[in-house]
């Protein structure tokens, strides 16, 4: 319901500006402030979680390295070694204290430093989720506005039909198709591989394209959904029918009230899909020949080397907080009931 207030005289432009600037500075660092308040708790309780995987798990580095003949005494000298003998509280600590320093321990079938093969890992599959976000973002917000303002027309159908089609087909599938029809067929893309940016743009972006828009079919379809109904939703609210009687174009009622109030949802997809792309395309990158995150995560799980799946654990964490934080922070300035603090 929106009230009527008497309008006070404008300030000046200078001071309009400087006004508007501490309101959207007070609501970001009120933002921030409400992120950190769950985030830490639930960074300490999932970190405590995350290392007591080895207690739960009964493996150990000894019978990895020495097999499960070894004698207990063999066992235990190699535990000593890993610091695996001292209490489990210390153990943490120390862990902790690493985690904090950027250092995720070492591997147990290498003795590689994890977060270095992390990291190469992360290049990879931060490079084709990011593509294929964007990918999404901009074919699903086409095609959900596109929904609405044409709403229960043929078109309307037609991309509902589409988005629904393209949400039950498998990323792997879609990628099988793309790599016969576009690398094997027409030759306009590599088949498989991966090279950085700093080997050339060109080439980086064609080793990642095919993977990532097989990735986005399920973000464009999810996207798709979401705003259009939560733009029909606003189109129905009394604020847009008070909008139409006061002679506003469609364009203005559009822009400024029916998006605004509709992004929502949309913007809240958003803040699962990305983290989601990063650790769980397994079978793309097996499709692809990309070592990513989660081809990392699960040849790690597969070998058993708990500190690994520990890293990839808490990778995975941060990484669903500080994307949830960065869609948080443009929801509260972008739509009007996150600036009301609703």
């Amino acid at each position: 319901m929106t009230t009527t207030q008497a309008q006070a005289p404008a300030p000046p432009v200078a001071r309009r500006t400087a006004a508007r600037a501490r309101h959207t500075l007070g609501r970001a660092t009120a933002t921030l402030a409400r992120s950190a308040a769950i985030f830490v708790p639930v960074f300490l309780v999932a970190t405590f979680v995350t290392f007591a995987l080895r207690s739960l798990s009964g493996l150990s580095p000894a019978r990895l390295q020495l097999g499960e003949q070894a004698t207990p005494e063999a066992i235990a000298r190699v535990e000593a070694q890993w610091g695996l003998d001292r209490p489990f509280l210390v153990q943490y600590g120390d862990w902790f204290n690493g985690l904090l320093h950027g250092r995720l321990g070492t591997s147990w079938t290498n003795g590689a430093d994890i977060s270095s093969l992390i990291g190469v890992g992360l290049g990879v599959s931060l490079s084709v989720a990011t593509l294929a976000l964007l990918i999404g973002i901009v074919f699903g917000f086409g095609l959900g506005t596109l929904a609405a303002l044409r709403r229960t027309t043929w078109v309307d159908r037609a991309i509902t039909g589409f988005v629904t089609l393209i949400s039950v087909m498998p990323a792997f599938v879609v990628g099988i198709v793309l790599v016969a029809v576009f690398a094997v067929g027409l030759h306009l893309f590599p088949s498989a591989g991966y090279v950085t940016p700093q080997q050339g743009v060109g080439p980086w972006l064609a080793h990642i394209t095919l993977p990532a828009v097989a990735l986005s079919f399920d973000v464009v379809a999810d996207v798709a959904r979401q705003l259009r109904g939560s733009l029909v939703a606003a189109y129905r609210e009394n604020y847009v029918t008070g909008a139409v009687v006061r002679g506003l174009s469609p364009r203005r009622i559009f822009f400024r009230h029916v998006l605004r109030n509709g992004l929502g949802p949309a913007l809240a997809t958003l803040g699962l899909k990305f983290p989601a792309l990063v650790g769980a395309s397994v079978v793309t990158e097996w499709v692809f020949g990309l070592q990513g995150f989660g081809r990392f995560a699960n040849d790690s799980a597969q070998s058993g080397d708990v500190p690994a799946v520990q890293g990839v654990l808490v990778v995975s964490i941060v990484l669903v907080v500080v994307f949830n934080l960065v869609v948080n922070l443009v929801l509260a300035r972008v739509t009007p009931a996150s600036q009301r603090g609703v």
